[in-house]
């Protein structure tokens, strides 16, 4: 009899678990994988999902701006709106804090919030000009410590702006996390559900040589766009499926042998 209710009452708890990977809510972590388990986890994502890309290929500012615009939408979205901009004005600190805003505002406006981020360009660039003559690229020769903590004293500069901008104009191996990250790093147990973005950040760090972080940060994306996606990730087709602690495949396959 203990043992039919036992049986009964861990269908339940698995049941409720399927549902809630299958669409209602994040699927359900009840045990982070070892630290061994989450390292093979991320070789085989990194293995699998390359992206290739160029460091330094544009001047601080040029990645600054991008980033901004990038916020809250699609890189095709921010792509279009870096464009239009770059169409109608140099992207300089010194041509960006005179341009009038409701132009500003017509250049980016598929990049959304443009009402926001319009004079949020404008007011950057002219901190930029003001207290460092207009060189940005001469901050991140400061070191990346400083390089940070002074970027994200600009308004509307936060830990993941300035660690692309770090990463990919001076090199220097972070990891920036965005959402796609910060799901796919929840998902797989590398952190806790609730966990922000610099333990995410540097949980990601102790498990990748420097070497490997920023071809990690883009196959992480590049995995969250096509496999683990939200709300409903594509467990069947996933390559780490019979470790990762969210996986739907591993709840059927315990189901099944109930």
């Amino acid at each position: 009899m203990c043992s039919r209710v036992w049986s009964r009452k861990s269908q339940v708890q698995q049941s409720r678990r399927l549902r809630s990977i299958s669409g209602a809510g994040e699927p359900l972590v009840t045990r982070r994988p070892s630290v061994a388990t989450r390292k093979l986890m991320l070789g085989k994502i990194l293995r699998r999902f390359p992206v290739g890309y160029r460091i330094g290929s544009s001047t601080a500012f040029e990645a600054l701006i991008w980033t901004i615009l990038s916020q809250n939408t699609s890189d095709v979205n921010s792509n279009r709106a870096m464009k239009r901009l770059e169409s109608r004005f140099d992207i300089t600190p010194e041509t960006l804090s005179r341009a009038p805003v409701e132009e500003l505002v017509e250049c980016i406006r598929s990049a959304g919030l443009y009402r926001v981020k319009a004079p949020r360009i404008k007011q950057v660039s002219s901190i930029i000009l003001d207290q460092f003559g207009g060189d940005l690229d001469s901050v991140l020769k400061r070191g990346p410590t400083e390089a940070r903590s002074i970027m994200t004293e600009l308004p509307g500069v936060g830990y993941k702006t300035a660690d692309i901008v770090l990463a990919f104009v001076a090199g220097h191996p972070t990891i920036p996390v965005d959402t796609h990250v910060t799901r796919v790093s929840k998902r797989l147990g590398i952190v806790r559900k609730n966990a922000r973005y610099e333990e995410i950040r540097l949980a990601l760090e102790r498990l990748i040589p420097p070497n490997r972080r920023l071809r990690m940060h883009l196959s992480l994306i590049r995995f969250g766009r096509e496999i683990c996606k939200a709300p409903r990730p594509l467990c069947p087709q996933c390559l780490v499926n019979k470790t990762c602690p969210s996986s739907t495949t591993r709840v059927r396959r315990a189901r099944s042998m109930t």
